[in-house]
């Protein structure tokens, strides 16, 4: 199963650097804008979140994906932060984490579609590392926001 993932980071660097990139977030690094290239122990899985939203201490949440999917349901308490892939996104996420401490803890996620090819994650997650902030942590959501979150039961908002 190594090889295969060696083989899909290829595959999404060749995409990355063969695909237009008008309205894209830009990169030096073209994988930066892949899921894979945002370091494990910066990921959390869907149920660890539940379980610290649960509790005392939350996180600030952001969604990084389409406004509708926000709009159709969201995580409780998360705010939209525009989308990842697009430059006026990015500015949407900056404006929203101006003022907070370098070391708050953020969490971001998007869901729009299976972990391996979600375009928002891994430009917002580099764009806060690039910014200073140290406690980013990005939801693993391996196939979407409603098998991975929905349909195990966590609870949504709607609207916004």
């Amino acid at each position: 199963m190594k090889g295969f993932g060696v083989w899909l980071k290829a595959v999404v660097l060749a995409a990355a650097v063969l695909s237009p990139v008008a309205g894209r977030a830009q990169y030096a690094d073209p994988a930066a804008s892949s899921a894979f290239s945002i370091p494990q122990d910066h990921v959390i899985q869907a149920e660890a979140l539940h379980k610290m939203l649960q509790g005392g201490a939350k996180p600030l949440v952001l969604q990084v994906g389409s406004h509708v999917m926000f709009s159709q349901a969201h995580i409780p308490g998360a705010q939209y932060a525009g989308p990842g892939m697009q430059a006026a996104g990015l500015q949407l996420l900056e404006s929203r984490v101006a003022g907070l401490r370098k070391d708050a803890p953020i969490v971001l996620y998007c869901g729009c579609c299976p972990w391996n090819r979600c375009p928002n994650v891994g430009p917002a997650f580099h764009r806060l590392t690039e910014l200073g902030y140290t406690h980013v942590k990005v939801v693993y959501m391996p196939n979407n926001f409603g098998d991975d979150w929905v349909n195990r039961g966590y609870s949504v908002e709607t609207g916004g």
